[in-house]
């Protein structure tokens, strides 16, 4: 069964840096691509991030772009998101996700604020 366990969220003030891991379990890691979700409250959920199986292709929102960096080490099946110059839209729960999966993690929130 998939399993997903965020980590590494917290209170941080704005220009400030945080960074996520998601531990994976339950599946063949190195072979799908992974993604980084958020949501704000009152919002909708949004991709933020997509990372290749091999890590060798990534993809960012335009709200991240040149911020944050998503990265996964398949040997010890985590997949990172390193967060710089945060901001107070930052502010959401983030979930990692298996591409094409169902299964979701409880996720870490991240708060942005002076």
């Amino acid at each position: 069964q998939v399993q997903l366990v965020e980590s590494g969220g917290g209170l941080v003030q704005p220009g400030g840096s945080l960074r996520l891991s998601c531990a994976a379990s339950g599946f063949t890691f190195s072979n799908y691509a992974l993604t980084w979700y958020r949501q704000a409250p009152g919002k909708e959920r949004e991709l933020v991030a997509t990372i290749s199986s091999t890590g060798g292709s990534t993809s960012y929102a335009n709200s991240v772009k040149g911020r944050f960096t998503i990265s996964r080490d398949n040997a010890k099946n985590t997949m990172y998101l390193q967060m710089n110059s945060l901001k107070l839209e930052d502010t959401a729960v983030y979930y990692c996700k298996v591409v094409g999966g169902r299964s979701w993690g409880r996720g870490t929130q991240v708060t942005v604020s002076s």
